[in-house]
């Protein structure tokens, strides 16, 4: 490396950086492949993640177009070149692939390729992927340079630190599958614990006003009425245990990456269109973060269940030292007013009460006809 070695370390830095900056599986294998593309100049480059099943479960590629990649068709079996990195630590740093005793061929639509370099990803005496180049770029076409041992010894250093790259994202998919996990564990201690006897008493009393229909009409007029009562009663638990739930992905992901995941699932479930737009949104604290998700959360449902509505805006902006939330619907809105008398909330309670626990405040404009629009100011954005 002594020709070069001011650029040949600075390009290994910037592509170490580029793998540390990303925690999710599928983005650290993207990186690592564009990296080790770009760091050696190569035409091609592929990672494939073996599976126990002698095939990959995840094959990540650069230099090959989408419409080249669906052409050329399933994802490739263990065999040949492949099978030896998986097998064997040796680097395979070949002039030609094609005159390997071991090629087999390329599948239809496959670039050619001749000059390779490829190794092993290891983590101990774990094999956590395989990692190729081909097609060596040349600063004269037609030279035939091919990868050298300087390329290499590049690409090892690479595959080191893309092992610990690629632990460190499996480790983090791990830690957020448990968090999960016990997120679905308390749930369910709070689900029995809160409503099963709520539901035991609601079908007692049922039975109850079943058996006194014919003979004591006027009982069992009392008994439903009591069910009603108990139904109102097993409903509200069950919502309170369901919203005090703080969702794992907003400690991992932040409000804004996480309402826009949400907000992302909701367009493409529901008939409405559903946006989302952030402007200029700072990190706050985890309370504010989780009151500002589950209001969001409450009025996105009452859009996209009551109100008709074929378009629902949803923004998170500063404004001033505070941040607001705004979910805008066209639906028919409602007199506010009319819906307190009439004892119906649609969520407002609740959503003014979470509001006010951060120190926020909720406001709501909403007209028969004119749709409703939603805010929640929050300080200290």
């Amino acid at each position: 490396m002594s020709h070069r070695p001011r650029s040949g370390l600075a390009a290994v830095s910037t592509a170490l950086l580029a793998m540390s900056r990303h925690l999710e599986v599928r983005d650290v294998l993207k990186t690592i492949v564009a990296s080790a593309r770009e760091l050696l100049d190569a035409e091609y480059a592929a990672l494939g993640v073996p599976d126990d099943h002698g095939g990959f479960a995840q094959f990540v590629v650069d230099g090959v177009s989408d419409d080249q990649w669906k052409a050329i068709g399933p994802l490739p079996r263990q065999h040949g070149i492949l099978a030896a990195m998986l097998k064997d630590e040796t680097p395979q740093r070949l002039t030609d692939v094609r005159q390997d005793p071991r090629f087999e061929g390329w599948p239809a639509s496959h670039p050619d390729m001749s000059d390779f370099l490829g190794l092993p990803v290891r983590d101990g005496d774990e094999t956590l992927a395989a990692l190729f180049l081909a097609n060596k770029r040349c600063p004269r076409p037609g030279s035939g340079c091919g990868f050298t041992e300087e390329d290499e010894e590049l690409l090892g250093i690479l595959a080191q630190h893309a092992a610990i790259a690629l632990t460190n994202a499996r480790l983090h998919e791990r830690s957020r599958e448990l968090t999960i996990a016990e997120e679905r564990s308390r749930l369910a201690h709070e689900l029995h614990d809160a409503v099963s006897q709520k539901l035991f008493s609601l079908r007692l009393t049922a039975q109850a006003a079943a058996a006194l229909v014919d003979r004591d009409p006027a009982r069992a007029k009392d008994e439903l009425q009591q069910v009603t009562a108990l139904a109102a009663e097993a409903a509200e638990e069950l919502r309170a245990a369901v919203v005090e739930l703080r969702p794992a992905a907003l400690d991992e992901d932040g409000l804004v990456h996480t309402l826009r995941t949400q907000i992302h699932v909701l367009d493409r479930a529901h008939s409405a269109r559903v946006t989302f737009g952030s402007f200029s949104v700072r990190a706050l604290p985890a309370a504010q973060e989780e009151a500002l998700l589950r209001v969001a959360q409450e009025a996105l449902h009452n859009a996209l269940r009551h109100s008709g509505a074929d378009r629902v805006d949803v923004t998170l902006a500063r404004r001033g030292t505070g941040v607001v939330l705004g979910v805008t619907d066209n639906g028919t809105g409602f007199d506010p007013r009319a819906v307190r008398r009439a004892g119906r909330h649609l969520g407002l309670v609740s959503m003014r009460d979470r509001a006010g626990g951060v120190g926020g405040r909720l406001t709501v404009q909403s007209a028969p006809g004119r749709g409703t629009t939603i805010e929640m100011e929050v300080p200290g954005g």
